[in-house]
């Protein structure tokens, strides 16, 4: 008995009785208002020959222009939240509500205007973007090599042959017990033993895939970009501290890479500063023009298109040496910034005893470099502590200040202006500069007077000379 989904009757001819019969179409609506029978018919033949969620197949095999999101959501509307499942609600044959509402001509008419509005927009609707071919999950579709990102494993994974000590065993119900002494055989006892090494295997094979994910090590593009940024120096100390990323979660390990090549940073500044002072240069503009000038000369140490007595081979142009800018020229720099560029900030250092001092900014917070006799580059105005009433000012020796060799001029002079042992007033500096370091160099003059627990006015006078000094901000 065929039935065509264009609307139109056919007759079934019977040769032996002679007799005609018609049969109409069942495009009428019983579950929703806006499927018919036909189409609900053809949804579960859909469904049982291509299998639910192949929901594009499944539209296709209604027809109609209904389209897969469509298809599904009528499906779990209709079936799977129906308070009668698995049938609809409206499984009752005897239930006409829905066709005497909507006669079979009036449902017809919005189906016929429902395909024509769709075949418009489909024919009115921009060409689709050309198909790209899919990404399979093979080795050589990663830029990994041996990486396949769809089953998130390796083509050789670590201890690769691992399976091959568990392949051929056989556990069987029963086996291994010894039905005389109830223990367990050697033979079983060897078992458990290998698939144990077997599973400890298993586990390191996961601990290294948590690595490399967590790590975003299969990124080797961007990593190898910002690998190549780095000098020599900090790539062989992000070599060595590989080891580490196995202990640490990746924001812990890349705070503590950025630390360790900042303290190689300053370091290799240091080293260039105190080799400045051996050779009796005071300020930073000469010695940045000491190291071009050092750079020049490098490069005419072999003269250009020169020849040697007994050899033929004529000398080429020297290649220039490649300097691959570092934070350790921003650290030695003449124009040095308040704040640098990757946001970290210079611990306060303090001062050598018995030596003249350039005080220079380094990223926000000042750096004593012993400059020996050499002049400074700024002057920097002397800070006059205004006396405090009822406080008489203390002369201080090594006698009864055992610790004051370790405190500079200026600071000797506060101390003994405000009567405070040297010993405690580096305690008070210590803490306080702690707590500067921690909010990038700057404290309240609340909280350094509450750290120091002292006066509040020896307090204050102490917040204003370290001020004063550039050791610290101002909150």
């Amino acid at each position: 008995m065929p039935c065509f989904s264009d609307g139109k009757s056919t007759r079934d001819h019977d040769p032996a009785t002679h007799s005609f019969s018609v049969i109409e179409q069942h495009s009428i609506p019983i579950f929703t208002d806006d499927w018919g029978a036909d189409e609900e018919a053809l949804l579960l033949e859909g469904a049982e020959t291509y299998g639910l969620g192949s929901w594009a197949d499944i539209a296709d095999h209604i027809g109609g222009y209904r389209d897969k999101d469509e298809v599904r959501d009528h499906y779990i509307e209709t079936y799977i939240e129906s308070a009668r499942f698995p049938l609809p609600e409206r499984v009752s044959p005897s239930d006409r509500t829905l066709t005497d509402a909507c006669p079979r001509d009036v449902f017809q008419t919005r189906k016929k205007r429902r395909v024509e509005e769709r075949r418009e927009a489909i024919k009115n609707a921009p060409p689709p973007p050309p198909k790209q071919k899919p990404t399979s999950s093979v080795p050589s579709c990663h830029e990994v090599q041996g990486y396949m990102p769809g089953r998130l494993e390796f083509e050789t994974e670590f201890l690769n042959e691992a399976e091959e000590a568990v392949q051929h065993m056989q556990f069987e119900p029963g086996d291994g017990i010894n039905p005389q002494t109830g223990e367990l055989e050697p033979e079983m006892d060897l078992k458990m033993t290998v698939m144990g090494i077997y599973n400890a295997r298993l586990t390191g094979r996961v601990e290294r895939k948590k690595i490399i994910f967590e790590h975003q090590l299969l990124e080797y593009r961007k990593n190898m970009a910002v690998d190549k940024k780095r000098t020599k120096e900090e790539r062989d100390l992000y070599n060595k501290s590989k080891p580490f990323a196995r202990l640490m979660r990746k924001r812990d390990y890349d705070e503590f890479t950025r630390d360790a090549e900042y303290e190689l940073n300053l370091r290799q500044a240091v080293a260039q500063l105190q080799n400045w002072r051996r050779l009796s240069i005071g300020d930073l503009d000469t010695g940045a023009k000491y190291e071009a000038e050092k750079l020049v000369r490098a490069q005419k140490a072999v003269p250009v298109g020169s020849f040697e007595r007994f050899n033929t081979t004529r000398i080429g142009k020297p290649t220039p040496p490649v300097e691959t800018p570092s934070a350790v020229t921003g650290l030695v720099a003449s124009d040095l910034t308040l704040k640098p560029a990757n946001g970290l900030q210079t611990p306060p250092l303090s001062a050598s005893p018995q030596a003249e001092t350039s005080k220079v900014l380094i990223n926000g917070s000042a750096a004593h470099i012993n400059t020996g006799n050499a002049t400074p580059s700024t002057a920097r105005p002397k800070f006059v502590v205004a006396p405090l009433s009822n406080v008489v000012p203390y002369k201080f020796n090594r006698e009864n200040a055992p610790d004051l060799h370790l405190l500079t001029d200026d600071e000797r002079e506060v101390c003994a202006a405000l009567r405070i042992m040297p010993k405690a007033y580096i305690a008070m500096k210590e803490s306080v500069l702690k707590e500067a370091s921690k909010h990038a160099g700057l404290v309240k003059k609340k909280t350094a007077r509450e750290m120091c627990r002292i006066d509040s006015a020896k307090g204050g006078k102490l917040f204003d000379f370290w001020l004063h000094s550039g050791w610290i901000s101002k909150a």
